[in-house]
């Protein structure tokens, strides 16, 4: 059964339940007050027996009894004036008329108009009973019945009620109020029942057209959130989920690029040495390299080449295990400033042979511990600095380091006056395989994977790597290492 069924028998079942159980309580209290429904229907006939009062009622019978047994009684006025009192308690009146004269008529009635427009008499037994009418500032209703006296005299008896004016109102009108409020909750109702079922199928509905498109492929659109009830919290989540699987495809898709350009990388850069190998085997076999210092060289080129293929492989075997997080790093704490300062020493004796100029600016204050793996550190200042010479262009080749503090993080800055990267090219340096070479011509020899290694090290040690650079004049490479915390909130 769907939820719209279901909504709507649940609010038709709210609707009928009521009416039947307030029809059935409005019959309860008429049994009640009122007697089966026999009698009620008897009284209805008769036009007697109504009254508001029972002890009106009960009065108003006595006075009927007795006319019919002992009419002579009722012109018996301290007879007639106990009665007159009983009914003055209950807001009832008494008045007694003999053929055409008065008998009786109670005080505080002897001013009033109704007694001039007293139905007249018409047959012994005659019951009547007026609606409520209006006589001066009072709303009476009259009953009465008619009898004999003895020798042939005709009498009547009339009780006069007061009437409440809203509760003769809501008497005389009663079945007009009862078919309106049927009617206003009924409508009311089916309003109700209209809005809530909308308010709750459209946005299911708006979803279900959303999966069908989703099942179709179609993930670019967006899911509208109109209510921040438990349907628009759906909305959202479901929203949530269409952005998760559009860019689960835009990755996927980007993967795939990835993977058809890796793969036309490798192809490339294998391809390269591999054809170098076989020319000089070829030569060797054709026997181009006919003295033993040819035989020699083409060996040792040979032997280069593939120590050059073994290197791309080994480089691309680790970008591969990092970008998979599969290289385990063994972090230890260690006095950064010493690190470099060790490292820096190292370097300048390195360059010296090399013939570069080499300075440095380590301005870090003793104790600065930083969490790091030595070994991939190392690997990371190696990688730069053979981006760094392979792009020497100058007779006077410099390079420097310079080490800061910059709040919670150490800065590190390797500065060379090398041929500098071209701005449109500056963004992908750290990219596999890209050269700034769009020929990827290789002069500078390396696999193209130096960078993108150093960078996927660095963020490794919850780091980050960046570059400026100037063509012609030189590139900076900036490295930025989280420091280690104290227990208590500082840094050590």
């Amino acid at each position: 059964m769907s939820i719209r069924l279901k909504l709507l028998y649940s609010y038709a079942a709210m609707l009928l339940i009521p009416l039947i159980m307030m029809i059935i309580t409005a019959m309860l209290l008429v049994v009640v007050f009122r007697g089966d429904f026999q009698s009620i229907r008897e009284q209805l006939r008769s036009g007697v027996g109504l009254f508001e009062n029972q002890n009106v009622e009960h009065t108003f019978k006595e006075l009927k009894r007795t006319s019919e047994k002992n009419p002579s009684i009722l012109v018996d006025l301290t007879y007639i004036a106990d009665i007159d009192q009983e009914l003055q308690l209950n807001n009832s009146k008494l008045v007694v008329r003999k053929d055409n004269a008065l008998v009786y008529v109670s005080p505080a009635l002897k001013d009033s108009d109704v007694l001039q427009q007293l139905p007249p008499f018409k047959h012994p037994g005659h019951p009547e009973r007026e609606d409520a009418k209006r006589y001066g500032k009072e709303l009476l209703e009259i009953n009465s019945f008619d009898f004999n006296y003895p020798e042939q005299h005709t009498g009547s008896i009339f009780v006069i009620t007061t009437i409440n004016p809203l509760v003769n109102f809501t008497q005389k009108f009663f079945p007009i109020l009862f078919i309106i409020l049927l009617i206003i909750l009924v409508v009311t109702h089916t309003l109700l029942t209209y809005f809530v079922s909308k308010s709750i199928i459209n946005p299911l509905r708006k979803l279900k057209n959303a999966m069908k498109r989703i099942q179709s492929g179609d993930l670019d659109f967006q899911v509208q959130i109109t209510s921040k009830d438990e349907i628009g919290q759906l909305s959202i989540a479901f929203e949530q989920m269409r952005k998760q699987l559009l860019e689960s495809i835009q990755t996927q898709v980007q993967y795939e690029e990835n993977r058809k350009e890796l793969i036309s990388n490798i192809s490339h850069d294998i391809r390269t040495p591999l054809t170098a190998i076989r020319g000089y085997v070829d030569g060797l076999g054709d026997g181009i390299a006919d003295t033993a210092d040819k035989k020699q060289k083409y060996i040792d080129i040979i032997s280069s080449k593939a120590e050059e293929m073994d290197h791309l492989i080994d480089e691309l075997f680790l970008y591969s295990k990092l970008d998979l997080k599969r290289v385990p790093f063994n972090f230890e704490v260690v006095d950064f400033a010493s690190f470099l300062a060790d490292w820096s020493d190292e370097l300048d004796f390195e360059l010296g042979k090399k013939g570069v100029h080499y300075k440095s600016d380590i301005v870090l204050p003793q104790q600065v511990q930083v969490s790091i793996d030595r070994d991939k550190m190392r690997r990371v200042f190696s990688n730069i600095l053979d981006n760094c010479l392979k792009y020497m262009n100058k007779s006077e080749k410099t390079i420097s380091l310079h080490a800061r503090l910059a709040g919670a993080r150490v800065v590190i800055e390797i500065t060379d006056n090398g041929a500098g990267v071209d701005a449109e090219a500056l963004p992908h340096i750290f990219d596999r395989f890209y050269r700034a070479d769009p020929s990827r011509n290789s002069h500078h020899g390396g696999s193209g994977l130096g960078l993108a290694i150093s960078k996927q090290m660095i963020e490794g040690h919850g780091g980050t790597i960046g570059a400026t650079s100037r063509k012609g004049e030189g590139t900076c490479m900036t490295i930025n290492l989280p420091q280690r915390r104290h227990k208590d909130g500082g840094y050590e």
